[in-house]
Parts: structure tokens; C-alpha cells; sequence
């Protein structure tokens, strides 16, 4: 029987790179598949340098476990060592990996719905590149022939490296008098956030505990969990509430009246809390960014840590401090950071920790409500949703004739004012000429329509976001979708 190749096996997979890993559906991620993405990352990490050793980690996932069997799998079929890790924050396998000078696959599919899942890969130096992405697909290596499809004993090393990176950065318990609710539902670092956070000596309130998968997206907070957010806030008199998604590398904060912060506002004030000088954000970031002239430069990219981390590659080599984060909350810490005697490694790939502890010491050692912080930035706010089952590459077709006629979108979307700019570094990004941004994008991770917007009122952006979505969901059923 011929063995396939390796880039066959991912060809016929239905698996492809999004904007953050390999996703795809359960089904298609089956042991055969995962071996492949496994075999392959390592075969291209080791034309780069000497791998002895892979590190392993996995969210709560039904499917992650199966997953992380049989990457290992692939991983001891090559010679290599796998350190496996167990049940952890993405940003906590990365930090150990960085620190032992290997690769890291980590298994989980963020904030998509459990039916789907996904890998992430990791350098010794941080995230894999776009360029190492199509490096892996396109392995010619054979795929290996695997023994036992098992994991090996977990360890608890990078767990607790992750702790101590906190605990070192934020000495004493600069939280102690605060009352901080943990809303973990089934994130990855449910346990991990409840120590660091009483180690800090917060008093802290566990909420919402889930042995289901809860996909928690933090750019489009479901009206559910804005209304637990107020709810928890009356009902325990909270200071603040924290949340992530599944995989702890994007950050959910609520101040001290359950008002869920959006995630490019949390980054902002951490950025300049930090004292950071230059930072790279994708494309739909709030523009408050710039407007309140806290840094040097600010340098936007497509949406997708690959892009932020190209950009703050750049930066680097002109700013002493560079940090990059993503609307969704992620924070990426592309340089050290020394502040008297404390130092704060750099960890360049999205985090959810470092921002929410940021701001919850700030407004502690202020005496003053977490909502402060926010109220002295300039008026631009956004809301985010999005469109599912909305094929992408019908939504591509559609946003390219859009871009070709703007007055074809603005009157299928019913836009009250004139567009008078049109951004396409990712997706279609249009300005009107009341300053209010509609910014459409097909997602890279589901067969979605993400819509972001930005206004001058938070009331106005949930409902411009709203009706837009309304109106697309109108597109969908006219020929204008499917015309092609």
C-alpha cells in the first residue's frame, strides 16, 4: 500500500488556515489529518533548526483530547519528544515554549461553536508566519507511520510559569479589596485565572462554571451574556468581572457595572498604561487609537495576528516598546518591559491576562471604578456581530462588486449617508461622510460575515451594526449574493 504524502492527506482534508490556526469541522480533523498538520509543521520547523522537542497543549474541547493523541502521535513517529502540557491558556503553552526554544501545536478552536475545532502552531520564536503556513500544506514528506494514538503524561510547568510571569509583574496583592467576578464557563484557563487572580488578593466570585462547551466570542458578546454581565455586577457588587474566550488568549472585562469593554479599548488603555510607543492593529480597531495621542506611531494591518506580528516586527526596529492587539481583545507584547526593578518578558502572540490585570490594577491603585479609565478617551465606539452561514466565498464575490460600486452597497445596505472612503486592506472598510465606518469581512475561521462599526455614540454603533446585519441578511436571499 503507498503511503500518501503529507500534503496530499491536507489537500483532500476540507482543513485550511484561517486568520488564527488550521480550522475545520470535527469530523475532518480525524487522527490521520491531525498527524499530517503535526508531521508537517515539524518537518518544516526542522528545516529551520534542530527539533528534539514539541511542546503539546489543548482547550476543553470534547475533540481536543483525540486531537492532541494524535498529533503526538505523529510527533514520536518523527523522533521528536512531546511535552504535553494538558488543559491550558494558549499564551501559557507559547510562553514555555519560547522559553525551552521549541515548537508548540496548540489544539482548540478558540470561540467557534464545539463542532469544529482547530491547531495552532508556534515556533520557537513565537507564531508561525503566512509563509510557514503555505510551507505546511505543502509538505512532501511522506506521512509517518503512526504507533499508539495517545498523549503523554501531562505536566504542569508551563501552568505554572504563566503564574509566576503575573505574580512577579504585579508584586504584592495590589487587588486586595477588590471583589472580581470570574466568569469561567468552560475556558481553558478557568483555574489558572482563579489563582492568579486571589494571589493578587482579589476576592473573587466564580460565576458561570460549564462541563459543556460555551463558545464565548469576545467581538460579538451574545445579548445573554451582557445581560449575566449587569446581573452579576447588581447581584455581588462587583468591581469588575473577567472572562475569556476558550483558548485564554483574548480577554472579555466588565467594569464595575457588568459593561462588557470592548476588546480594542481594554488593549489601548494596557498599551498606554505599559507606556508602549508604537503599536501595529488590524485594520478594524477603533480609531480612538489614534485620536488620543498616546503613541508615537500606530501602524494598521490585516486582521490576524500573522499580520499584527509582521507589522511589530517592523516597529521594532525604530521603538524601543512595541505591542500590537486585536479587536477582539487579544494583547501581543512584541517588546520587554522594564518598570524600577520589575520586568516583563516579551510574549509576542495574543494574551488575555496581561490587558484585564492591567486595567484592574490601574484602576485600583487609582481608587477609582474600572469605567474611569474608559472615560477619558475620545468618543468613537464600536460594535461588532456577524452573519453565520454566510458562504465565504460568497461573501469575497459580493464586497468585490461592492468595492466597484459603492453607491450598489450603500443602497443594498441602506445606508442613510454618502461613503466618502473606501479601505479594502481587509474585507471592505467604508467611511460616510458622518464620520460612522461600516467595515464588512468574511471571516477566516466559519462560514461567516463579520460586520464591524464605529460611530460617535455607543447606541449609534449597536444600531448601525444591527441594521446593517438586517440588511445583509435581505442580501442573502436576493440573486445579488449568488449573481457571479
Amino acid at each position: 500500500m503507498t503511503t500518501p504524502k503529507i500534503s496530499e492527506v491536507l489537500a483532500q482534508s476540507g482543513v485550511a488556515f484561517g486568520t488564527s490556526g488550521a480550522r475545520g469541522l470535527v469530523e475532518q480533523f480525524t487522527d490521520g489529518v491531525c498527524a499530517a498538520f503535526a508531521a508537517a509543521f515539524l518537518c518544516v520547523m526542522r528545516e529551520q533548526g534542530e527539533i528534539s522537542q514539541v511542546a503539546i497543549g489543548l482547550d476543553r474541547r470534547p475533540s481536543s483530547p483525540g486531537m492532541a493523541a494524535a498529533c503526538s502521535a505523529a510527533a514520536r513517529a518523527l523522533g521528536v519528544e512531546v511535552a504535553d502540557y494538558g488543559v491550558l491558556p494558549t499564551p501559557a503553552l507559547a510562553l514555555q515554549a519560547m522559553a525551552d526554544g521549541v515548537p508548540a501545536i496548540m489544539i482548540t478552536g478558540s470561540h467557534i461553536p464545539f463542532d469544529r475545532n482547530g491547531i495552532k502552531f508556534y515556533r520557537p520564536q513565537g507564531e508561525i508566519t503566512k509563509a510557514d503556513e503555505q510551507a505546511i500544506m505543502c509538505a512532501d514528506a511522506e506521512l509517518p507511520r503512526l504507533g499508539a494514538i495517545e498523549r503523554e503524561p501531562e505536566s504542569h510547568a508551563a501552568a505554572h510559569r504563566y503564574l509566576a510571569r503575573y505574580l512577579e509583574w504585579f508584586p504584592g496583592q495590589p487587588l486586595a479589596g477588590q471583589r472580581v467576578g470570574l466568569y469561567q464557563h468552560s475556558a481553558a484557563g478557568r483555574d489558572l485565572n482563579h489563582q492568579v487572580l486571589e494571589a493578587l488578593g482579589a476576592d473573587v466570585v466564580v460565576l458561570g462554571r460549564s462541563e459543556q462547551f460555551v463558545p464565548v466570542d469576545t467581538e460579538a458578546v451574545s445579548d445573554e451574556d451582557r445581560a449575566k454581565g449587569r446581573d452579576w455586577a447588581r447581584q455581588y457588587h462587583l468591581d469588575a468581572l473577567l472572562t475569556t474566550d476558550g483558548d485564554g488568549d483574548r480577554p472579555l472585562v466588565a467594569d464595575e457595572q457588568g459593561h462588557w469593554l470592548r476588546g480594542d479599548i481594554v488593549g489601548l488603555l494596557c498599551a498606554r498604561e505599559l507606556g508602549i510607543q508604537a503599536l501595529a492593529v488590524p485594520v478594524s480597531c477603533n480609531t480612538a487609537i489614534e485620536a488620543c495621542g498616546a503613541f508615537d506611531r500606530v501602524e494598521r494591518t490585516r486582521i490576524g495576528s500573522p499580520y499584527v506580528l509582521a507589522a511589530m516586527e517592523q516597529l521594532a526596529r525604530e521603538y524601543d516598546r512595541v505591542a500590537g492587539f486585536e479587536a477582539n481583545g487579544g494583547f501581543l507584547l512584541g517588546s520587554a518591559v522594564q518598570q524600577e526593578a520589575k520586568h516583563l518578558a516579551a510574549l509576542p502572540t495574543r494574551d488575555a491576562l496581561l490587558p484585564a490585570l492591567t486595567l484592574m490594577v490601574a484602576a485600583a491603585r487609582e481608587g477609582k471604578p474600572l469605567s474611569t479609565l474608559v472615560a477619558g478617551l475620545p468618543e468613537r465606539y464600536t460594535a461588532s456581530d456577524r452573519l453565520k452561514h454566510f458562504p465565504t466565498e460568497q461573501g469575497q464575490a459580493l464586497l468585490a462588486r461592492w468595492q466597484s460600486n459603492l453607491s450598489a452597497m450603500r443602497q443594498s445596505l441602506g445606508l442613510e449617508h454618502a461613503i466618502v472612503e473606501a479601505d479594502t486592506t481587509d474585507g471592505l472598510r467604508v467611511t460616510l461622510t458622518n464620520g460612522d465606518i461600516v467595515h464588512l469581512r468574511p471571516s477566516g475561521n466559519a462560514p461567516e460575515l463579520r460586520c464591524y462599526v464605529e460611530s460617535a455614540s455607543d447606541e449609534q454603533a449597536v444600531s448601525l451594526v444591527a441594521e446593517t446585519l438586517v440588511s445583509l441578511q435581505s442580501v442573502m436571499t436576493t440573486s445579488e449574493v449568488h449573481e457571479p
